[in-house]
C-alpha cells in the first residue's frame, strides 16, 4: 500500500488496472489487487453446484412452460427462477451416479386450480400414450373446459415432448402421439390442467414411468 499527494488527476477511488485507490485517514491510498490464490470449495459447495447444474439442465427445455403455469412471479422472480428455486429444495437428491432428479417430485405448474383426480398412463402402439383421469369439473373452480397439459421426459436420451393443449377436463381420456425418437425408451410422464387464455393452473401430478412402444 502507498500514499500519494493529488496530481493532476487528483485522488481516485475504485479500480484502475490492477490498483485500487481509496481514502484512508485522510490521505489518499493505492494499493494492488490481490493475487488469486488455489481455492478449492468445500464438499458442500460442490455439492450445491452439482444439484444447481442438474436442475438447470433438466428445466432448460421447459421453461417455455414453467414461465407459463408455475405459480405467480413474485417481484423480479420470473416463475421460471420460482421453478429452480422449488426444485433445488425439493426435486434433487445424491446417487451413486452423482445428482439426480426425483421425478415423483418434479412440478411443471403449480396454483390453486383443482388438478387431476384418478391419473392414469399406459404405453400403445407406434409411440403412442393413452391417459386418463376423472371428470372433478365443478370442484372449486375446475370446469370442463379446462385444457390439459403433457410433458414426457426420456431420461437416457435427455429428449422433452410437451403439449400445452392436449384435451379438456371433461374428455377423461386422451391419446398422444410421441417422436419416433422416443421409440422403446422408458419415460417419465407429468400431466395438469389450466384454463385457456391464462396463467392460471393446477399443481401438476406425475403420472408415473412407461415404456414407449
Amino acid at each position: 500500500m502507498a500514499t500519494f499527494e493529488k496530481g493532476i488527476l487528483g485522488g481516485f477511488s475504485g479500480k484502475v488496472g490492477n490498483v485500487v485507490g481509496s481514502r484512508w485517514r485522510g490521505k489518499n491510498v493505492m494499493r494492488s489487487l490481490p493475487q488469486r490464490g488455489s481455492y478449492v470449495p468445500t464438499t458442500k459447495q460442490e455439492e450445491q453446484r452439482e444439484k444447481f447444474k442438474t436442475v438447470i439442465g433438466f428445466l432448460n427445455p421447459i421453461t417455455e412452460v414453467l414461465n407459463a403455469y408455475f405459480g405467480s412471479p413474485q417481484g423480479d422472480r420470473s416463475r421460471a427462477n420460482m421453478a429452480t428455486s422449488y426444485h433445488l429444495k425439493n426435486a434433487v437428491v445424491s446417487s451413486p451416479q452423482g445428482m439426480v432428479m426425483d421425478y415423483e417430485k418434479v412440478l411443471i405448474s403449480k396454483g390453486d386450480l383443482r388438478g387431476i383426480d384418478g391419473g392414469t398412463v399406459t404405453a400403445g402402439a407406434a409411440q403412442t400414450l393413452t391417459l386418463g383421469w376423472q371428470d372433478n369439473s365443478g370442484q372449486g373452480k375446475a370446469t370442463a373446459t379446462d385444457v390439459l397439459m403433457v410433458v414426457v421426459y426420456a431420461p437416457e436420451i435427455e429428449a422433452y415432448y410437451s403439449n400445452t393443449a392436449v384435451a379438456t377436463r371433461d374428455a377423461t381420456t386422451v391419446t398422444v402421439n410421441l417422436p419416433n425418437y422416443m421409440a422403446t425408451f422408458q419415460v417419465q410422464v407429468w400431466a395438469s390442467f389450466h384454463k385457456p387464455e391464462t396463467n392460471y393452473a393446477a399443481i401438476s401430478t406425475y403420472m408415473g414411468t412407461v415404456a414407449v412402444l
